[in-house]
């Protein structure tokens, strides 16, 4: 067969590369293999082969260099065919052989830039299983073709493999990939197991960050500290932190695409804990600095909120001669000028000093204004035990009448009067919506049951005995969870007066924790009387101190709210 070929032109100004009649033609090969060998019938060594074979039977034909990758052909970012290009511009190779089109590129728009390139560096492309010569007019149009149709086989078989993914996840069956810490793969069955020298890593890490408040780089760092890895056996970060904390995964639920099968595997941890966590995620997401891990020494920034424009406080310095001034700036006067907002600062100092003493006076001495604040609490209870009662029962009735339907769809498929995907379908349906009513139920059956409580004087003991332990001796994040467990805001009344609002732990019956919200004035004013939080739901307003205690730190409680924050 004669290698020498007719030069031809597409334009005036673009020349096809042709192979002209040289001594020896160099070539240069590209090998693809997108997966292993035991599912792949083209092989690197069976390309290798047939290409080795096919340059064989051309007269001068010389393999001088050899690329190959295992990657997908969907991207062009390979490190053979990067190599392979990079020669041809340099003029090491003559021609770029392949077993077929496909393994160049399965996609057509990077099939026609690679040919472009290809031509540009005066090299012709060859396949050794498909009559294409790029040299001519019909072996391109006949390439572009096959490029095509390759695209299509690709998009076709991506189809088919997330068809087939998403009946699988709707059987709630393992989807593959990387474990999730916590859990190993029961590979005969495609089911999740819980991996019991895991497991309880997983709960420390709720449990620090609910119940001790800490951070997600915190945890992180305490888990290292104790030598607990990963499961790669690399340290803990942050960021693992934050995706364990929101993976429902550990519900013992699976997600795919739209695809959610709850009940796949036996969960970790409860709902309401996860719920716990999502909820201060929440928060902490939202006013940065709430954050745990903040390490700022502003126990207070984002706390209170300009009198003036309404806008957060934030923590400011002022270097002077021989010191360092801290001070609680307004947002818009800190960002722009005095001009849109002159708004005094506060000295932040004064302020961390005085709340956190105010915060210790308030639980050691004002028992009464609690106990009254409970009181007041409970005859809101009572008073929505009957409305609380009347959706309990409604919702009573619509689960019963879930229940009933999925027996009837599941006695219909029974009788093969159902089809298999219907019933899938209306099952995932029903099932969830069983589900949000049964938590629904749990919900107002606690509200019903779970009447306030006055916290005994031992439990208000020991917190005051933990506050004071962190003021004396903890450190600025100790004090700052302090603060954001214990203190839901501070108003700013006046230019002498501050109303930070408290939150109590109040033992309920069932021996659970809770908060009571109050309120305590800082610098007082015996003529004024401080402006009451709006009341939420369970939540009941109290009447202000009329003597100020020692320390001039008077407590104002005014209102009683259900969290369960612990102490």
């Amino acid at each position: 067969m004669p290698r020498s070929t007719a030069r031809r032109a597409t334009s005036k100004r673009t020349q096809q590369a042709v192979i002209e009649p040289l001594e020896t033609v160099r070539v240069g090969i590209y090998l693809r293999r997108s997966t292993d060998d035991e599912h792949q019938p083209y092989s690197i060594e069976a390309q290798d082969e047939r290409l080795r074979s096919y340059v064989d039977s051309q007269p001068n034909w010389v393999i001088v260099l050899r690329f190959a990758d295992d990657a997908s052909g969907a991207t062009t970012q390979r490190k053979d065919l990067q190599r392979a290009l990079s020669a041809a511009r340099n003029g090491l190779i003559d021609v770029l052989l392949v077993y077929r089109v496909d393994r160049l590129s399965r996609s057509l728009r990077d099939t026609v830039q690679l040919l472009e390139e290809l031509d540009q560096a005066k090299v012709v492309f060859r396949s050794a299983t498909e009559p294409i010569d790029t040299s001519t007019p019909m072996g391109r149009m006949l390439l572009q073709l096959l490029a095509m149709f390759a695209q299509f086989e690709r998009d076709t078989i991506i189809d088919r493999v997330i068809a087939g993914m998403e009946r699988k996840a709707a059987k709630g069956l393992w989807m593959g990939g990387k474990r999730p810490f916590g859990y190993q793969v029961d590979k005969a069955a495609n089911k999740l197991v819980i991996d019991e020298t895991e497991a309880p890593i997983i709960r420390l890490i709720f449990d620090l960050y609910i119940r001790d408040r800490l951070g997600t780089r915190a945890i992180a760092k305490a888990l290292n500290l104790r030598g607990h890895r990963t499961s790669v056996g690399g340290p803990w970060s942050g960021h693992q932190i934050l995706r364990v904390l929101d993976h429902r995964i550990y519900l013992g639920e699976l997600t795919f695409r739209d695809i959610t099968v709850t009940d796949t595997h036996d969960p970790i941890i409860t709902e309401d804990i996860f719920d716990a966590a999502q909820r201060i995620l929440t928060e902490r997401s939202e006013d940065t600095y709430r954050r745990a891990a903040n390490p700022s020494d502003y126990y207070l920034t984002g706390r209170m909120r300009c009198p003036q424009c309404g806008k957060t406080l934030l923590g400011t310095r002022a270097t002077g001669r021989t010191r360092t001034y801290r001070y609680y700036t307004c947002f818009t006067r800190n960002r722009y000028n005095r001009e849109e907002c002159d708004a005094p600062r506060l000295n932040a100092d004064d302020v961390d000093y005085a709340v956190l003493t105010a915060l210790a006076s308030f639980y050691r001495d004002h028992h009464q204004l609690i106990a009254d604040a409970v009181a007041r609490a409970q005859r809101r209870h009572r008073d929505a035990r009957s409305d609380l009662t009347s959706e309990l029962t409604a919702l009573e009735t619509e689960l019963t009448q879930t229940d009933q339907a999925i027996d009837r769809y599941l006695g219909a498929f029974e009788r093969g009067t159902l089809d298999e995907e219907v019933l899938a379908t209306r099952l995932e349906i029903l099932r969830t919506r069983q589900k949000q009513l049964c938590h629904r139920q749990a919900e107002l059956t606690e509200e019903i049951d779970d009447e306030p409580v006055m916290p005994a004087r031992s439990t208000l003991r020991a917190v005051v005995k933990h506050i004071e332990t962190i003021i004396k001796t903890g450190d600025d994040l100790q004090r700052k969870a302090l603060i954001e467990t214990l203190i839901a805001e501070v108003r700013i009344e006046g230019p002498d007066r501050l109303t930070p609002i408290f939150k109590i732990p109040m033992a309920a019956e069932s021996g659970d924790t809770a908060d009571v919200e109050t309120g305590a004035t800082d610098r007082p004013n015996p003529t004024r009387t401080p402006t009451p939080t709006a009341p939420h739901r369970g939540a009941a307003a109290v009447l202000p101190a009329t003597t100020p205690p020692k320390g001039a730190v008077r407590a104002m409680p005014t209102s009683v709210g259900r969290q369960g924050l612990e102490p």
